[in-house]
């Protein structure tokens, strides 16, 4: 029987050798061109990237003893294998990324993330068609970010964020059709931020620590969950549009130059949880029709403003909100009753107000009783640097500093005795 199939074994072996995995000739100079790019230096011994050993063939052997990590292949082609995904995060890797790397179609995802890399983003990255995730983030990368960018309109995830990047975010991003998340934090970016409405699948927002300026797009995509601008020089109104995400959870804009009043519309979100607007030239704060009512609010963060008047009632009907800070603001007139009562014996069904912080303020009159008459570990209250009667520091909410002088108190207006 074996004579019989030895004069067959020819045509065995060539049905089979074109099923067995071979790396794209491209695909492997592109990983020869990388691993010659990077500086020599910045490969630790052992590492996954020292393995790699192009006299072999990388997807055949891959987490063998010559191929440990770094991509992965998928056979897209039959007998011929493509990588799909390539990884080199938390390296420390050293190199500039030149345009004749990005010879992959079918990448899927790039992570760089934390190592040394730098110089500009190749223009070639808008060859890479079917990337769905990009992450350059934590490096040394600078320049402009190209336009071609916005070519990659399979892309659902783009983190930009920890680098040195600047100049304005190309308008060519509303071809990002497919995005998710984008993350900016932490660059040089300036300028105008773009309308991004047309971006109908992004949840995640985040443009913190940049320079970006004027005001704030009226135009977000209604899939927004997370809004975070925090640390940029946005001025102007807060437009009241954003009130109309019904998916948001989260919005932080502190540490800009908004102004104007706080939109009503932000205290009566359906799904908004945590809201921080401190850092900001806020002079005022509008009442929702619903009197908070309908908040879905956890957090709110208006310190360090210049709001005046009195103490708004309603952020005290908030069912769930459990943490307020007003500091730093012109607030005058009485600590309301419903503050204290909220803080210290709320009503069944809402939360009490863990933490209360209306220090350096100017209020007067009596302390309450319900918060006079608080534990000093029951809840986190501050009622420092305002015009109080009787609030020594020795009380626990009086803590952190003085009540202001009778002069100080009288020059903020003649309604404080």
């Amino acid at each position: 029987m074996a004579s019989l199939l030895l004069p067959l074994f020819p045509l065995l072996m060539a049905l089979l050798l074109p099923l067995q995995a071979k790396t794209h000739w491209e695909d492997t100079q592109v990983l020869k061109q990388l691993k010659n790019a990077l500086d020599p230096t910045s490969i630790p011994s052992g590492s996954c990237l020292e393995s790699w050993d192009f006299s072999l063939d990388p997807c055949d052997n891959l987490f063998g003893h010559k191929f440990t990590c770094g991509f992965r292949c998928d056979d897209v082609v039959s007998g011929v294998s493509r990588v799909t995904d390539l990884t080199l995060d938390h390296a420390g890797y050293s190199a500039s990324l030149s345009s004749v790397f990005w010879n992959l179609p079918f990448l899927q995802s790039l992570d760089f993330s934390n190592n040394f890399f730098s110089g500009p983003i190749p223009n070639s990255f808008s060859n890479l068609t079917r990337l769905r995730s990009l992450s350059l983030s934590s490096n040394s990368f600078s320049g402009e970010v190209p336009p071609s960018i916005g070519s990659l309109s399979a892309l659902e995830e783009l983190y930009l964020n920890g680098n040195g990047f600047n100049g304005s975010i190309p308008a060519s991003f509303v071809g990002l059709v497919s995005l998710k998340r984008l993350e900016l934090q932490s660059n040089g970016f300036t300028g105008a931020f773009p309308d991004l409405g047309v971006l109908k699948n992004l949840y995640y927002l985040d443009g913190t620590d940049n320079g970006f300026s004027g005001e704030l797009p009226a135009g977000f995509p209604a899939s927004l969950v997370q809004l975070l601008m925090r640390n940029n020089s946005f001025e102007g109104v807060v437009p009241s549009s954003i009130g109309d995400l019904g998916n948001l959870q989260v919005v932080d804009l502190s540490h800009n130059q908004f102004s104007g009043s706080v939109p009503a519309a932000l205290f009566e979100h359906p799904s908004l949880e945590q809201l921080t607007l401190s850092f900001n030239q806020f002079s005022a704060v509008e009442t929702p029709n619903s009197s908070g009512a309908r908040s879905s609010l956890i957090a709110v963060d208006l310190s360090d403003n210049e709001i005046t008047g009195f103490l708004p009632p309603f952020l005290a009907l908030m069912p769930k909100l459990s943490a307020l800070s007003l500091e730093n603001n012109n607030f005058t007139g009485m600590i309301p009753v419903l503050y204290a009562f909220k803080t210290a014996k709320p009503e069944p069904g809402m939360s009490p107000l863990v933490r209360l912080l209306l220090g350096g303020n100017y209020l007067f009159g009596p302390i309450p009783e319900p918060l006079r008459l608080m534990k000093p570990d029951s809840a986190t209250v501050t009622l420092a640097g305002n015009c109080l009667f009787r609030c020594p520091t020795f009380l626990f909410f009086c803590q952190g500093g003085e009540q202001k002088s009778s002069a100080e108190c009288r020059s903020a207006g003649p309604v404080i005795p």
